[in-house]
This record gives C-alpha cells, sequence and structure tokens, in this order.
C-alpha cells in the first residue's frame, strides 16, 4: 500500500528524518545504517546511530553514493550475534545485498531494510562542490546512474525484510515524499495512506525508457572499443592494478584474494624474460588478466552500481566494461541479480554439462 510523508514547510529531508527517528526511538531496530552529513556540510558517509537526536544529521535522499552500503551490511551481518539493525539503502545497494546473502557473505536475520529510490548520484568530490553552492547543471551524474534501469526498490516476498520503500521519482520539488510499506509499519510511523501515487508512476516509467536508450547508446561503445584483443587491451592500457576497482566492489568478497598471493610474486629474472622475448613487457604485469578474472568471477552477480569506475585513479570506465559482459552472461542463465532471494546465483549451480546446452563447446 502507499502513504505519504508530508511536511507543511516543505522539509521533505526533515520529514524523512522524523520518520527514521521513530523507527529507531520506537524500538523497531537497535540501530539505524544511513548516510550522515559531516558537520562541515559538504560530505556524507555511512553511520550506525544509536541516538536518534543525530538523525538531525542523516540526509538518505543526497545524490551521492561513497561506497556500497551493501559491504557495511555484510560486515554488521556476516556472524553471529546480529544485531536488530534498520539499513537505509538504494536499490543497488539492496540488490548487491541480496547477491551477498546467496553468497553467504551476509543474512537478512534480524535485518529491516528501507529502501530510497534513486534519481542519480554524482561523484563524491562533485556533490561536495554542489553543496557548497556550485549548480547541480555543471555536473553530469555518475556514468552508471545514467544507465541504471533499476532505480526504484519494490516491497516484496521475493526479498524479506525490505519493509519500506521511500518514493521521490517525480516528486523533486514537493513537499511530500510517498511511501510504499504495510498497514502495520505505516501504523505505527503515523503515516497517512494515499489512493493516488500522482506523477510518482509515470515519471518513474520515462526514467526507465531514458535510462535504458543511455544504456544501450553507452554500452555499445564500449564494445565497439572492446571488439579485439587489441583494442581490450587498449581498454585497460592505463591500468596500474591498483585494485581499487576489487576493493570497492561489493560482489567481490573472498577474503584471500587469488590476485594478492605469491602467485603474482614473480621472480625479477621473469619480467626480464618475458622482455626478451616480446622486446618490451608490460609493467605492471597481469593487468588485462586482473580484470578478465574478475570477470570470470562475479559478472552475473554485477548490480552496475559503478563504484568501481568512481575509484579508478586511471581514469578507466571499469563499470561500463563489466556491464557490458554482465548483460550477455546474466541473460544466458535468465539471471537478474538482486530479483530475489529464492534464485540460486549461476556461479554457484554450475553444472558440466551446461555450457553444451548453452550452445558453447
Amino acid at each position: 500500500m502507499h502513504w505519504i510523508i508530508e511536511r507543511p514547510d516543505g522539509d521533505v529531508r526533515g520529514a524523512l528524518v522524523g520518520v527514521l527517528r521513530a523507527v529507531l526511538a520506537g524500538g523497531m531496530v537497535e540501530a539505524l545504517l544511513v548516510p550522515l552529513r559531516h558537520p562541515a556540510g559538504d560530505a556524507l558517509a555511512p553511520a550506525l546511530v544509536k541516538d536518534p537526536a543525530l538523525l538531525d544529521l542523516a540526509d538518505p535522499l543526497a545524490p551521492v553514493l561513497p561506497l556500497n552500503g551493501a559491504r557495511l551490511v555484510s560486515m554488521l551481518t556476516q556472524r553471529p550475534p546480529r544485531p536488530r539493525i534498520a539499513a537505509v539503502l538504494r536499490n543497488c545497494e539492496i540488490r548487491a545485498l541480496v547477491e551477498l546473502v546467496k553468497l553467504q557473505q551476509a543474512s537478512l536475520e534480524g535485518l529491516v531494510l528501507i529502501g530510497v529510490e534513486c534519481t542519480g548520484t554524482y561523484e563524491v568530490q562533485d556533490y561536495a562542490r554542489i553543496a557548497r553552492g556550485e549548480p547541480r547543471a555543471a555536473f553530469a551524474l555518475r556514468p552508471a546512474c545514467q544507465m541504471c534501469e533499476y532505480p526504484a526498490p519494490a516491497v516484496s516476498e521475493a526479498i524479506p525484510g525490505l519493509e519500506m520503500v521511500i518514493q521521490q521519482i517525480g516528486l523533486y520539488g514537493s513537499a511530500a515524499l510517498h511511501v510504499e510499506t504495510s498497514a502495520a509499519w505505516a501504523s505505527r510511523l503515523g503515516l497517512a495512506a494515499i489512493d493516488d501515487a500522482g506523477p510518482h508512476d509515470e515519471a518513474l516509467r520515462q526514467l526507465l525508457v531514458e535510462r535504458s536508450a543511455a544504456r544501450d547508446r553507452m554500452l555499445a561503445e564500449v564494445r565497439a572499443r572492446t571488439a579485439s584483443p587489441a583494442g581490450l587491451a587498449a581498454f585497460f592500457s592505463t591500468c596500474i592494478r591498483c585494485h581499487n576497482c576489487m576493493t570497492n566492489c561489493p560482489i567481490c568478497y573472498c577474503k584471500t584474494c587469488f590476485f594478492k598471493t605469491d602467485v603474482f610474486d614473480h621472480d625479477p629474472l621473469q619480467f626480464v624474460a618475458w622482455a626478451t622475448r616480446k622486446g618490451a613487457s608490460r609493467l605492471p604485469a597481469d593487468t588485462l588478466l586482473f580484470h578478465l578474472t574478475r570477470m570470470n568471477h562475479m559478472s552475473t552477480s554485477c548490480v552496475g552500481c559503478g563504484l568501481c569506475t568512481s575509484a579508478c585513479p586511471a581514469g578507466i570506465s571499469v563499470g561500463s566494461a563489466f556491464r557490458a559482459v554482465a548483460l550477455r552472461t546474466q541473460a544466458l542463465f535468465d539471471y537478474v541479480p538482486g530479483r530475489s532471494l529464492d534464485e540460486a546465483p549461476p556461479v554457484k549451480t554450475f553444472e558440466v554439462n551446461e555450457l553444451g546446452e548453452l550452445g558453447e563447446g
């Protein structure tokens, strides 16, 4: 059912903070994971809040995503005893969390999810300038957000614990936000029912059309650039193998990574041997192998949050390359990551004969 958060003075953030405070102060959870503003005002960071008074600094609608919160929820829920917490997350974070639960890297036990519709986020440094007063029009949304076709979470039995979704698409500038939740939750939070979704549904439909078109255009460019071995090598040619993309990926969960073992601690003379054979040997070595192995490992569970691109100091569009691959691998298995907790990820259900069934090999 749909309900409304309204505040006569138009302070929508304040109204939403009031609802979050009611969730925490009412004893529905022990703590709340939510983005908090830095007192300086130009930065946000996720925080686990116990004191309801500190929620005055909360701003879950701010258009910035410093990291994918699924990683934090994994850290908070992976092992018992698990606290009763509520996590305020965008849909790319919720979808990544669902994948981590399937991979036994997180738990939904005792967890309440509060979804927030996402109209797009800016790079952290761009958002800081916007927060200091520079016009939004001077900055572009992160590429992943420009082509995200899953901006809106929905309360569903497919994702247990997703109790409430804050709807803001089509309501920009409005003095109210819409809420999708159960009658029981609405009663506890004092929300009023509404019959008309207003501009929300049509605005969401139009946004999906625009983003899908942007996705097809952007990924076609990436595929054209990487269509040959030489093109693929050129695409990743500036990689310095810092592993930032892997570190910031919510799906890369291995505690011991193959690329952080002595397998890649080559003997010094090995580099000279490669240079002798080829005439020159690129350093650091194994950069392309690193990206190809990551794609093989996690492309079926990639949710397209794009934080790998945001973390890359060399400016490589890692996220676009991964999405281009992921869309095809996911289509092979008719798999949408984060769609349902009941759908097993392909990486966990591999069978020897399945490549033949897919027409490969």
